[in-house]
């Protein structure tokens, strides 16, 4: 199949409701990309599904052209998992927010790099809680002032890096929402790795906190790595807190260790078999 109709066949016929000029574009444009560089390669766009949570990032589930579910606030990984555990066959991708998935959803992410299943988070960063009008989330910088909070956020962010290492997620990455054929690069990537793959979007709002935008000149790209005391001292450049330092983008670590898929022998065993639990039972 020509690559312009694959393309075309991942798009879908919804009005896109996003804000003109949202980052989100790009975004979408870039798991577009890698998918339809995927398919080109002999991945079946049968075989992917996805799910997400509530938020502007979560609209995406209405413009690509896959199976998968639209979930709760910050329960998205957990109906992935759910995915995966029924057909260890697919390619499952979970599209969040640093809202959803930093606040309501920090347990379901780190437990996911101890589960070690084959699916990737998808975390669009924009450090606010844009959809409910930009309140601070846990990624937002100290002083981030909002209708909920007049004096500003008085919290340190939290490092969204450091906690994956700490959960010993076998790839995380970092992207640029503004470089899209980067994104599209790392995405396939990770959608290969076998295992729980996570990447972070940093992308601007065009509407709620302004301040933190425009973070294109700390950005510098690092090449893939597989050193955890390096990726830690990567996740030390940048605290999330202000437009010091510097911030690398790209595979910050990538380990290979056995999936929950090869783990669990009747996992591997439907796997082996290309086949989901329904089938299994006919």
């Amino acid at each position: 199949m020509d690559i312009n109709q694959i393309k075309q066949g991942l798009g879908t016929k919804e009005t896109i409701t996003w804000c003109p000029g949202c980052p989100n574009f790009m975004i979408l444009e870039s798991v577009k990309q890698a998918l339809t560089n995927l398919i080109n390669k002999g991945y079946k766009q049968e075989k992917f599904a996805m799910t997400t949570d509530i938020g502007c990032n979560s609209k995406i589930f209405d413009y690509i052209n896959i199976s998968g579910i639209y979930g709760l606030h910050g329960r998205a990984l957990p109906t992935a998992l759910g995915i995966t555990l029924g057909n260890p066959n697919l390619h499952v991708l979970s599209f969040v927010g640093d809202g959803g998935i930093y606040n309501e959803g920090i347990s379901h992410f780190m437990h996911a790099g101890r589960y070690n299943s084959n699916m990737t988070l998808i975390v669009h960063d924009n450090q606010s809680f844009s959809l409910t009008t930009g309140q601070a989330t846990a990624t937002s910088q100290q002083g981030f002032k909002t209708k909920a909070e007049p004096l500003g956020e008085f919290n340190q962010p939290m490092n969204p890096i450091k906690i994956a290492l700490a959960s010993n997620i076998s790839f995380i990455a970092r992207c640029d929402s503004k470089d899209i054929k980067h994104t599209a690069e790392i995405l396939e990537k990770a959608i290969k790795h076998k295992g729980f793959s996570f990447i972070e979007i940093i992308q601007d709002c065009l509407i709620f906190n302004k301040d933190i935008n425009n973070k294109n000149k700390l950005m510098y790209k690092i090449s893939d790595n597989k050193d955890k005391k390096k990726a830690e001292k990567f996740a030390n450049e940048w605290d999330y807190n202000s437009k010091k330092g510097n911030i690398p983008m790209g595979v910050i670590y990538q380990e290979s260790k056995p999936s929950l898929d090869e783990e669990w022998p009747q996992l591997a065993d439907l796997k082996k078999k290309g086949v989901g639990w329904k089938k299994k039972k006919q």
